[in-house]
């Protein structure tokens, strides 16, 4: 494999940064560190999607994943063309919800363009649901029906929303050309879609189509609100089952993109204040758990992830280190790393690989002390060269003195390999976590 320098310089900093534990670079080397001579170091390499991904994900019916990745000297940079534009992906778990969600995103357009759909959005003009009726003829009835668990959305409620459907509703009777379903859901509003029960629908629609109700993929949430809405509105059921992909991504969906089915089930308020019940009982700080909740690179279903990771790591110390970290990262991309790190730690304790008593933030990487005392790092990795980010790493002197374990996904260059294992630690691969 050829080096491949020069990479993608601010993400891979982002991503080497959550690894390495570097804060800000500063002119005075850290004395934690040993020197290595720079000579021994290597630089990122091109790999091929084809060693990386299935061959039945390498190309889809609306997306053909490109076949040379470069690599950071951690992460691996995916590109996906698809017909509806070119989406990114770093690591291995984000290239296969990407995949997931350009098939998605290909569904939801063609639902766009079926009869069925175009009668919803004439119904959600000429004649809308109760729901959608009430909140335009009756604000503040609609607003004290409304559940106390999106008590929140209803700040602004009234005129707003009753002007923008009447502005619909006008040019409906008009012989202007029909409104397009963005107006639509522009002229009601996020607030009204959320009072009518738009977010459960939207949920709904998630779940068939097995993808994220809470993805950063612009493109999908999009699609996502124009289908539901014009479906929803019109009174019409909404039926866009993962039937429509092909055999092998339908199954696919399943095992890759890993939400839970309560992420579903639950509007996001309501999920938002499970996480807060669950991380109360842990004994988290309330300063915390609202840093946990305001900070805009966890999204919902990251939040929850974590969550759900920590209650799986019940009954070991210093869970709320793990909320103060994830409250410290300020990009998707590390966000994505910790709660693998983190899943990677809960998995081994639910499996019985290992038997935590306390964990431990070094830098910014979380670790986890086992009751025989060894340091077990997680590294949710796709492929390790022995970068002088790297090196820093395995040969820092402030890590105690209790044994290192290094637990890893993706592979590690033999030179990591040597380097690390020189350095100390014990290697130990293992695969993504479960999705």
């Amino acid at each position: 494999m050829k080096p491949f320098p020069g990479l993608l310089p601010t993400i891979a900093f982002a991503v080497a940064s959550s690894f390495c534990l570097a804060q800000e670079p500063v002119p005075v080397p850290d004395p934690a560190l040993v020197p290595v001579p720079a000579t021994e170091f290597e630089t990122g390499v091109l790999l091929s999607a084809a060693a990386l991904l299935p061959a039945d994900l390498l190309k889809g019916p609306s997306h053909r994943v490109r076949e040379q990745v470069p690599t950071d000297g951690y992460m691996a940079h995916f590109t996906i063309d698809t017909d509806f534009g070119v989406f990114t992906a770093i690591g291995l778990p984000q290239v296969e919800k990407r995949i997931i969600e350009a098939e998605a995103v290909g569904k939801l357009v063609a639902t766009s363009k079926s009869d069925l759909f175009a009668e919803g959005l004439k119904r959600s003009i000429e004649q809308p649901i109760d729901a959608v009726k009430n909140i335009v003829t009756n604000p503040v009835k609609s607003v004290k029906a409304a559940p106390k668990t999106v008590g929140h959305f209803f700040g602004k409620v009234g005129r707003s929303i009753g002007r923008g459907v009447d502005k619909v509703a006008d040019r409906a009777r008009s012989d202007e050309p029909a409104p397009s379903v963005e107006e639509v859901g522009g002229g009601i509003g996020e607030t009204a879609k959320n009072i009518a029960g738009f977010d459960k629908a939207k949920l709904d629609t998630a779940k068939q189509l097995g993808v994220d109700p809470y993805s950063d993929n612009v493109r999908l949430q999009e699609e996502m609100e124009k289908v539901t809405w014009a479906f929803f509105a019109g009174g019409l059921p909404l039926r866009i089952g993962a039937s429509v992909a092909s055999a092998g991504l339908a199954v696919a969906a399943t095992n890759m993109v890993g939400v839970p089915e309560e992420t579903y089930a639950l509007t996001q308020s309501e999920l938002t204040l499970l996480d807060e019940k669950s991380l109360t009982k842990m004994g988290v700080s309330v300063a915390d758990i609202e840093g946990f909740q305001r900070n805009p690179s966890l999204s919902t279903t990251r939040r929850h992830a974590i969550v759900i990771s920590l209650e799986t790591l019940e009954g070991v110390a210093g869970r709320g280190l793990l909320v103060q970290l994830a409250n410290a990262t300020t990009t998707p991309q590390q966000a994505d790393f910790l709660v693998t790190a983190i899943q990677m730690l809960a998995e081994r304790q639910r499996s019985g690989s290992a038997k935590y008593s306390s964990l431990k933030v070094i830098g910014r990487l979380p670790s986890a002390i086992t009751a025989t005392g060894e340091q077990h790092v997680p590294a949710p990795v796709d492929h390790v060269t022995w970068t002088e980010g790297v090196a820093g790493f395995a040969q820092r002197t402030d890590l105690g003195t209790e044994p290192k374990v290094f637990i890893h996904t993706g592979a590690l260059s033999p030179a990591a390999a040597a380097g690390i294992s020189a350095a100390g630690w014990k290697i130990v691969a293992v695969p993504y976590p479960s999705r």
